[in-house]
């Protein structure tokens, strides 16, 4: 199948990064509630893998059900596929996984998608 371009533009890596911090930090929140507190959370040793785990479900669904992170929605971004519509919840989870790994995003197409979107054949746009 020959993929096609959304008409909407690639998002900037400004807010990109912007997002991913807003996700980040939203996830440590969870995370220091679900271990019972920040003095928790600092104490235990495996308190980073619980913050990439909200991280992980978190982007994920929210990429499946609402076409981005919390981070991206609340940034004016989505994640669409380059064939048009949003990404299913297993492309989602592959995407995000690869995320979590750091280095697929890092290699990139000049039109801004990483691996990790080549992998799921999707994008960042702006919508707004």
């Amino acid at each position: 199948m020959t993929e096609t371009h959304s008409p909407l533009p690639p998002a900037g890596w400004g807010r990109r990064i912007a997002a991913l911090l807003i996700d980040w930090f939203s996830s440590t929140a969870v995370g220091i509630v679900l271990l019972g507190g920040v003095a928790n959370w600092q104490a235990t040793p495996w308190s980073g893998f619980v913050t990439l785990g909200v991280f992980f479900v978190q982007v994920s669904l929210g990429t499946a059900l609402a076409a981005g992170s919390f981070g991206q929605l609340a940034l004016g971004l989505r994640v669409l596929r380059t064939t048009g519509g949003t990404v299913g919840l297993l492309q989602s989870m592959l995407r995000t996984l690869l995320i979590c790994l750091a280095v697929p995003p890092l290699i990139f197409k000049p039109d801004g998608r990483g691996l990790h979107d080549l992998a799921v054949g999707s994008g960042c746009y702006r919508v707004a």
